[in-house]
């Protein structure tokens, strides 16, 4: 098994890197639409999207709001849970601060 500090990189991990970004910004794409809605869980997702931009000024994500998302919601946050863990950026920085504005003006 290889050690997860090991920073030589195989081909396979180069493809995987690439496989989850798409894998991340694909659940990230659905997440956002879901945001511009106008139900409760557009609220929860919202909120979510918004504590990973700027959860000081935005506000955090209370973890239980999970129980009242739907189940492809919420892998879709999963998923984007530990693609931000991996690419450790922020969502402007890459590309998506115009998107990431129009939550906060519909939501805040």
């Amino acid at each position: 098994m290889k050690d997860d500090y090991d920073m030589t990189f195989t081909d396979e991990d180069l493809e995987q890197a690439i496989n989850w970004a798409d894998t991340g910004t694909a659940a990230l794409d659905r997440l956002l639409v879901v945001a511009r809605g106008d139900t409760g869980q557009s609220g929860i997702v919202a909120r979510f999207l918004m504590s990973w931009w700027n959860a000081e000024a935005l506000g955090g994500f209370n973890l239980t709001e999970l129980w009242s998302v739907d189940g492809n919601i919420a892998s879709d946050i999963q998923t984007v849970i530990e693609y931000i863990r991996r690419i450790r950026s922020y969502p402007d920085s890459l590309g998506y601060g115009e998107q990431f504005q129009e939550i906060v003006r519909q939501w805040r």
